[in-house]
């Protein structure tokens, strides 16, 4: 076994064991049998631990190896999982737990529980077992995933909203939104971000696992970007003298009363970004830029638009052939 020594002029011993590097330091140089001893009692102090080691325990060990890197709000996710997992499973010796029992959480799971929810139960658990029992092989079969195409509103729909906003607290979001932003983003921007007809998206407001709201940088590396807006917006921005001052979530009962006032099918503030996306493509932007000014990462709100896209057509030629068809019945 090596002895170093540091420049401190202590010295150490290290050694791997299952994946993981371990330390042992002394104060003066140890012979062999002193520094075998040590790490041997390191080793012993280490598998007792995991003897006694829990998921639940395992789980927030995880959480907290991955706080300064993960979003505020991906940490609150977690917790939240972690609410929902059964008592008897939490407390399960994380060496004992089996494919079979990670199955069992699932079916459990998928219940009562959406598709999506069961899939992000089920990456949080795999997660924290890949760290700790990165040897166990999961073969968890998932519910299908249902798919929800996302309602983009209409251009009509878009300026009666617009025109009944106009003048509100709520009118700036909203206008932002259209443009791609997302609501945690809009929240974030002050009158410092927005330089002539230029937005700069570099900050967004979240919730942390307290409940508490914190401005933390982006979600991607792609959703720091700039926005250009019209003149005008801007300038009326600046006359205005703020973005918008209120609680996140009341945008979105605002926007969900405007479109039950004028009778027009429920959306949420995010499909707006569906709807900047399918504004773009229509005319004829290249996919790449679309991504960029709406900060994605991947392709799969392309991917959106075109389905939605291919649907309309589909739903435009089923109407051709049944006007057809009634022509040829019926004239």
């Amino acid at each position: 076994m090596k002895i170093e020594k540091r420049a401190s002029g202590s010295y150490r011993i290290r050694k791997m064991y299952k994946g993981q590097m371990y330390t042992v330091s002394f104060d003066h140089k140890p012979t062999q049998k002193e520094a075998m001893l040590e790490m041997a009692k390191e080793l012993e102090k280490v598998q007792e631990k995991h003897n006694r080691m829990d998921f639940n325990s395992a789980a927030n060990e995880y959480i907290e190896s991955k706080r300064n890197v993960l979003s505020p709000s991906t940490i609150r996710g977690y917790y939240t999982i972690m609410r929902q997992i059964p008592e008897d499973f939490m407390k399960k010796n994380i060496h004992d737990i089996t494919a079979i029992d990670v199955q069992t959480e699932i079916n459990r799971m998928s219940k009562k529980c959406s598709p999506k929810s069961v899939s992000n139960h089920h990456g949080f658990i795999s997660a924290v077992l890949g760290v700790f029992r990165p040897n166990l092989k999961l073969t968890t079969t998932l519910p299908q995933k249902v798919k929800n195409e996302p309602y983009i509103p209409s251009d009509e729909e878009m300026r009666k909203i617009l025109e009944y906003s106009q003048g509100t607290e709520y009118e700036v979001p909203i206008v932002l939104a259209c443009y791609g932003l997302r609501r945690s983003e809009i929240c974030a921007l002050t009158l410092d971000d927005i330089n002539a007809d230029i937005v700069s998206v570099t900050k967004a407001l979240v919730q942390n696992e307290n409940k508490e709201w914190v401005i933390k940088t982006t979600k991607t590396t792609a959703s720091t970007r700039k926005i250009i807006i019209p003149m005008a917006f801007a300038d009326k921005i600046r006359e205005r003298g703020y973005i918008y001052k209120g609680h996140p979530g009341e945008i979105s009962k605002y926007l969900s009363a405007t479109q039950k006032k004028l009778d027009i099918p429920h959306f949420s503030i995010h499909k707006l970004r569906h709807y900047f996306a399918s504004k773009m493509s229509a005319m004829n932007v290249p996919e790449a830029d679309i991504m960029r000014m709406g900060g994605w990462e991947t392709d799969h709100i392309m991917k959106s638009v075109y389905r939605h896209s291919m649907i309309e057509k589909q739903e435009e030629s089923k109407r051709e052939a049944a006007e057809k068809l009634r022509n040829a019945l019926f004239s």
